[in-house]
């Protein structure tokens, strides 16, 4: 099985944009985030649209035997979750405990918030870091934070894979 490395952490973050220049920089496999295409004409959201979000991200992040970037996981559907509906789904709770991911960069969301149609959360994003951050510690998984500008978070990323 090839390395899985994840992106996670709160919304507008750096996610999608590192994992885009990791898997262009190492010729790693990228696993884009499924739920903006599946909300994208979605309108409102229940918890039943998490959790088939969730299982088609997991499925897809899954799938691949060769070295792998994922621009999110399922701790990202967690606390996704928990924050909008005030608990976990059994089927995320499930899946977040089958997902075996090897690196995790958590990125800090210490720049300007990026508005988006999808995103609903620009005034929590340093209390969500926080619970990200809790939530690796507990799992007891190895990660990196991420945090300053986008040369910066590179130099860190590029520091880190020379070890693999």
């Amino acid at each position: 099985m090839g390395l899985k490395i994840a992106f996670t952490g709160p919304e507008s973050s750096g996610k999608s944009t590192l994992s885009e220049w990791v898997s262009q920089t190492y010729n790693m496999d990228l696993v884009e985030e499924y739920a903006r295409e599946y909300l994208k004409d979605c309108g409102p959201y229940t918890q039943i649209d998490l959790d088939k979000i969730a299982q088609e991200q997991f499925n897809r992040n899954a799938a691949s035997n060769k070295a792998t970037i994922l621009d999110t996981e399922m701790l990202v559907m967690r606390i996704w979750c928990e924050e909008k509906f005030g608990a976990c789904s059994d089927i995320i709770e499930s899946l977040f405990a089958q997902q075996n991911i090897d690196i995790y960069f958590l990125c800090k969301p210490d720049f300007k918030w990026h508005p988006d149609p999808l995103r609903e959360s620009p005034n929590e994003r340093e209390r969500l870091f926080d619970l990200y951050f809790f939530y690796l510690e507990k799992m007891e998984v190895r990660f990196h934070i991420l945090e300053g500008d986008l040369l910066q978070r590179k130099n860190t990323i590029s520091d880190i894979m020379k070890t693999y």
